[in-house]
C-alpha cells in the first residue's frame, strides 16, 4: 500500500472527508474548509484523505457522481475551471482551491485519493436519435420490446473547454445504454443497438442478469476512443492535482479488463508506481469479493463491505449479537492486506441508496476494532468525526491508533458480550494497549489480561474516561469495561 506521500508514518489512517449533503461553513468552499482542517486531521493520525469527486457535475449542487465533464469520468477534464452548466466552480469549489488544498494536505503528510466516477455520464449538451431496445429492469438480458428509434441526451460538446486537455466529444457511439427517451418521455433501461454497438459488456457483475447498466448514460469501455481518453485522464488528473491515488466507484458495473488497464496505466507514470487504489464492489459476501479480485488481477485494495454489514447487524441486534463473531466472513479476516475497513460512508447513511447505518454503542465498538487492531487499512467517515453526528470517543481512538496500537496482537474473544485484545507494542512504541468492548448493557465487565513482565509494577489508565487505575502484577492486570462501551487502557 502506498497510502501517503510520506513513508515515515507508522500506522496509516484514511478519512472520508465529505458526506452526501455536506455544506461548507459560511465563508468557505468545501476545498478551503478541508485545507483548514488538515492540521487537525494530521494531529489525529490521518495519513490519507478520500475527497469527493472534484469534477463538474450535471447540476450546480451535484456531488460529482452525476458527472458531466469531470475529473472522474469519461471526459473528466473540468475540475472547476471552465464555465460549464452555468458556473465555473463545482459544488466543492474551484480547481485552484482544490490544488491548493491537496498541496496543504501533502505538506502535512497526507496523501489524497481522487474519487473516480468512471461508470456513467449525465447532463449531455444535446440529443441524438438512434435505435435501441427497452430491457427488463429485473433481467437486463431480456428485451421488453422490439428495436425502435429513441431520442436521448447523449452528445457532449464541452463548449467552454473546447479541446483543452482532450479533443474527444462524446456521442451515442461511446455508450451502451440510457434511461430516458425524449420522444415518448418514458423512463426505462434502453440498450443502444445499431452499427458498432456490442450490447452490454459481459465482463461485469451478473446481478440482474447483467449489471453493466447502473444509471444515466452508461459508458462502453470496449470502445477504443473511450479507453484512450480515460487512460489519458487517469494519468493527467494525478499529475495535474498532485493526488496520490484513486477510489474507484461502482466497480460492479464496469468492464474489469478496462479497470485493470486503467490502474496499471496510472501506475506506469513516474512517481506513481505505487499509487494507492481502492475499489468499491458492494456485496455482502467475502467470497464474491475475492472472486472479483482474482478476476481483476490488479494492485487494488477493496472496501470491506461484509465487515460493515457485520457492524450493522450488531447495531440492529444490540445485546443479542455475539461479539465473538463480529469479524467472521470479513475481508480483513480473509485478506487483511487487501481490506479497507470502514464503519459507514455517504451511501450507508439513513435515506441513502445503501442505507445500513451503524448506530449506538456499536459504532464506537466498530471503530475500536478497525482502528486498534493491526489488520486492514481503516477509513473514518466525516459524519462520525464532525457535526451533530460526532461519535463520542472517536478522536481518542484515532489518537490511540497513532500512539499505542502497535506490535503483536493477542485476542480475548471469550465472552459473547465482552471481547478484548492486547497490542504488545514494538521497538519504537513499546507500551502497546489493552482494548475491551462490551454490548450487553447490564453490568460492567472485567478481564484478566497478560501484558507481559516488562510492565511489572506499572499503572494503566483508560483513555476513554473510566476512573481508577489498573496495576500490573506478575505481568497480568484486571482490566474493566462499561456494560455497553469501549475501554482503551494504556500505561501511564
Amino acid at each position: 500500500m502506498n497510502s501517503s506521500p510520506n513513508e515515515n508514518h507508522d500506522n496509516h489512517l484514511m478519512v472520508q472527508f465529505f458526506e452526501w449533503d455536506s455544506v461548507a461553513p459560511s465563508g468557505f468552499t468545501w476545498w478551503r474548509h478541508f485545507a483548514k482542517e488538515v492540521p487537525y486531521l494530521a494531529s489525529l493520525g490521518c495519513t490519507q484523505v478520500w475527497l469527493p469527486p472534484p469534477n463538474k457535475a450535471m447540476d450546480k449542487e451535484g456531488r460529482g457522481y452525476d458527472a458531466y465533464d469531470l475529473v472522474m469520468h469519461p471526459c473528466v477534464w473540468d475540475l472547476g475551471e471552465f464555465s460549464h452548466k452555468g458556473r465555473i466552480a463545482t459544488r466543492w469549489g474551484t480547481k485552484a482551491e482544490l490544488l491548493e488544498s491537496i498541496k496543504i494536505a501533502k505538506a502535512n503528510g497526507m496523501g489524497v485519493l481522487i474519487d473516480a466516477v468512471l461508470n456513467h455520464k449525465l447532463g449531455a449538451d444535446r440529443t441524438e436519435t438512434f435505435p435501441a431496445v427497452e430491457c427488463d429492469p429485473d433481467n437486463r438480458l431480456r428485451d421488453n420490446a422490439p428495436v425502435r428509434n429513441i431520442k436521448a441526451w447523449t452528445a457532449f460538446d464541452f463548449p467552454a473547454r473546447g479541446d483543452k486537455y482532450s479533443s474527444m466529444k462524446w456521442t451515442q457511439e461511446h455508450f451502451t445504454g440510457v434511461d430516458w427517451d425524449e420522444l415518448t418521455k418514458k423512463k426505462a433501461i434502453y440498450r443502444i443497438v445499431g452499427q458498432g454497438h456490442k450490447g452490454w459488456s459481459k465482463k461485469v457483475d451478473t446481478e440482474l442478469g447483467n449489471y453493466d447498466y447502473l444509471l444515466g448514460i452508461d459508458i462502453d469501455f470496449r470502445h477504443e476512443a473511450v479507453r484512450n481518453d480515460m487512460f489519458a485522464w487517469g494519468s493527467w488528473v494525478l499529475q495535474e492535482t498532485g493526488a496520490t491515488g484513486f477510489r474507484l466507484d461502482a466497480c460492479k458495473h464496469i468492464d474489469y479488463t478496462f479497470l485493470r488497464q486503467f490502474v496499471l496505466n496510472a501506475r506506469k507514470q513516474p512517481g506513481y508506481e505505487r499509487a494507492f487504489v481502492v475499489a468499491e464492489f458492494w456485496i455482502d459476501s467475502v467470497h464474491a469479493i475475492e472472486r472479483y479480485m482474482n478476476t481483476l488481477r490488479a494492485p487494488v485494495s477493496m472496501f470491506d463491505v461484509p465487515l460493515h454489514h457485520n457492524f450493522y447487524r450488531a447495531s440492529e441486534q444490540g445485546s443479542k449479537f455475539d461479539l465473538r463473531t463480529i469479524l467472521d466472513g470479513s475481508l480483513v479476516q480473509h485478506r487483511p492486506n487487501d481490506a479497507v475497513t470502514f464503519v459507514d460512508n455517504h451511501d450507508t447513511a439513513v435515506g441513502c441508496s445503501l442505507e445500513s447505518w451503524v448506530s449506538g454503542i456499536t459504532k464506537l465498538i466498530a471503530y475500536a476494532l478497525i482502528l486498534l487492531r493491526p489488520d486492514g487499512h481503516p477509513c473514518v467517515y466525516h459524519a462520525d468525526l464532525y457535526g451533530e453526528g460526532t461519535v463520542s470517543g472517536l478522536p481518542e481512538l484515532m489518537k490511540a491508533r497513532k500512539l499505542f496500537a502497535y506490535g503483536p496482537l493477542v485476542d480475548y474473544f471469550d465472552d459473547a458480550h465482552c471481547i478484548g485484545f492486547v497490542r504488545k507494542g514494538d521497538d519504537t512504541h513499546p507500551h502497546g494497549c489493552v482494548v475491551l468492548c462490551a454490548n450487553d448493557g447490564t453490568t460492567a465487565h472485567e478481564k484478566k489480561i497478560t501484558v507481559g513482565a516488562a510492565h511489572e509494577g506499572t499503572s494503566w489508565k483508560d483513555l476513554l474516561g473510566q476512573s481508577g487505575r489498573v496495576s500490573i502484577i506478575a505481568g497480568i492486570g484486571t482490566f474493566t469495561c462499561p456494560a455497553s462501551g469501549v475501554a482503551v487502557w494504556v500505561r501511564e
